[in-house]
């Protein structure tokens, strides 16, 4: 009776079944030991790679992982070095990783736009691509991508002080489907860059422009009239020209609009988010507005009964807030909050804290600091009962949660 060898009687799809049934990525490469063909097949079907390699490693791992779509060489800021990734990786990278739709170089500090240009020439199915805080990159290199890479649904570029709204302008122009683009501390960009920008990217679900502080109202405006329809996250932390005409745009088209951070826009007053609230009411999540110093008791009273799917609110510095917010609170109204911020509200007591608990019994994280009237003793004394998983800081300095960051 002639020997059988396993490698010749299973076919591919049987041995991806055995392989499926390991639970453990460790058992799986013991089990590429067994023979080459084994290793090969493991090899072209991974598709997610992270890697810090230099240029002749990134070949030969091109050269095994044929089929990769995300490659992630990101650094992270507390154990990132320099140069790090370089302009000839990258060269490597697109000429080796033909099918890449995902690529992460967050904090890569070494790339310049040489290095971009490469990106655009050769990764055409590229969807996703971050290289915030990759300080050097310029319009030149934003346009190179914008060029090749027409697939593009998501970008990031937070930190890229020398991105100007030429390169709004570029993508606006060719990725016609951008869903989701990151600005922060891009202070070159202003209103005519984004109405530029949404001439052609009429899909964007999430646009993160915190302290590009040239852009105001008109910029904010034309946003909200050109993607009223697919507009989720908006994000304009310290943008002090924003003020209640932006709100009311977002209030007249964006009905969709989930996670809104106009933190430091100290312009903005009760009549517009009290529009934004009542128009927003079945879809607001995350709401931060710490530090705008014209919303009051008005206003707050009227997000707390109308937005019942409000996760995350924060008031921090808005001084003119007190307790009455929480008393005309119903009988009816039940808050389903997560998170609360009222850091610094002067005029808030412990029994508006308490009347507050009575409403809501979700909350994981309440920031009480700063609040004179408010300590840890107090609320002892008054028999306030916080939810068993809720953190409370009176004083301290507990991590901020990811929702309103």
């Amino acid at each position: 009776m002639s020997s059988v060898c396993v490698n010749e009687a299973l076919t591919d799809d049987e041995l991806r079944w055995v392989l499926s049934r390991l639970d453990s990525d460790k058992d799986k490469e013991v089990f590429g030991l067994v023979c080459k063909r084994w290793l090969n097949l493991q090899s072209t079907d991974r598709k997610k790679l992270a890697a810090r390699a230099g240029p002749h490693m990134l070949g030969r791992l091109a050269s095994r992982f044929t089929q990769i779509v995300e490659l992630d060489l990101s650094q992270s800021i507390s154990r990132s070095f320099y140069p790090g990734v370089t302009d000839s990786d990258l060269a490597v990278i697109s000429e080796g990783f033909k099918c890449l739709r995902v690529l992460n170089l967050h904090n890569c500090k070494g790339i310049t736009d040489t290095g971009l240009a490469s990106i655009g020439r050769c990764l055409s199915l590229l969807q996703f691509l971050d290289v915030s805080y990759c300080r050097k990159l310029s319009d030149k290199g934003l346009s190179a991508v914008a060029e090749g890479c027409h697939d593009l649904r998501a970008l990031h570029l937070a930190g890229c002080r020398f991105i100007t709204d030429e390169s709004l302008k570029s993508l606006s122009e060719r990725c016609r489907d951008l869903e989701a683009l990151g600005l922060q501390g891009c202070t070159n960009i202003t209103d005519s860059g984004l109405a530029d920008l949404v001439k052609g990217c009429r899909k964007i679900k999430s646009l993160d422009i915190n302290k590009c502080s040239n852009v105001g109202d008109a910029g904010v405006s034309s946003l909200a009239k050109a993607c009223a329809s697919s507009l989720k996250t908006l994000k304009l932390l310290d943008c002090y020209k924003v003020g209640n005409e932006s709100i009311l745009s977002l209030a007249q088209f964006c009905k969709n609009l989930e996670t809104l951070i106009i933190g430091g826009c100290r312009d903005i007053s009760d009549e517009s988010i009290m529009l934004l609230a009542d128009s927003c009411k079945d879809s607001l999540k995350n709401l931060r507005m710490d530090w705008c110093l014209n919303i009051s008791d008005a206003s707050l009273s009227c997000i707390l009964k109308q937005c019942k799917n409000l996760e995350a609110l924060d008031i921090g510095c808005c001084a003119e807030v007190t307790d009455t917010a929480f008393r005309d609170l119903g009988s009816d109204d039940v808050l389903g909050l997560k998170v609360l911020k009222v850091s610094n509200c002067t005029k808030i007591t412990v029994t508006g804290i308490g009347k507050l608990l009575d409403k809501c019994s979700s909350l994981e994280y309440l920031d009480v600091r700063s609040l004179p009237h408010v300590t840890e003793v107090r609320c002892s004394e008054a028999g306030l009962e916080f939810p068993t998983c809720c953190k409370v800081n009176f004083s301290g300095s507990l991590t901020e949660p990811d929702v309103l960051l």
